[in-house]
């Protein structure tokens, strides 16, 4: 199964920006779909945005038009570009890959895997 690892946070400002990597290594099957979530202190992890393999992307309404969910194919790195950021971003963002069914005739699922996350901190 892969393997996720995320890099680049850290402290920024407010109004300030920050790029987050999400790199996947092993095999590549179960990478159609790759997600960022993020957890603040005392809270469920929430939804922020993910992209497919053939370019598709979705952002939870609190991010959009602040952040951009990119990915390089060749590579297998997700990113999140977060500009103008605010307070209430400050959280440990999480990457990861949902569950699948693998294509064709194997009884094989791709299980659902979760990197260790990155801390953001945002000040004021």
């Amino acid at each position: 199964q892969a393997q996720l690892v995320e890099s680049g946070g850290g402290l920024v400002q407010a109004g300030g920006s920050l790029r987050l990597s999400c790199a996947a290594s092993g095999d590549d099957t179960c990478l159609s779909t790759m997600a960022w979530y993020r957890q603040g202190p005392g809270s469920e992890r929430d939804f922020v945005a993910d992209a497919s393999r053939d370019g598709r992307t979705s952002y939870a309404e609190s991010v959009k038009g602040r952040f951009t969910v990119s990915r390089d194919n060749a590579k297998n790195i997700m990113y999140l570009e977060m500009n103008s950021l605010k307070i209430e971003d400050a959280a440990v963002y999480y990457c990861m890959v949902p569950s699948m069914k693998v294509p064709g005739p194997t009884t094989e699922w791709c299980a659902e895997v979760w990197g260790q996350g990155t801390l953001v901190t945002v000040s004021s």
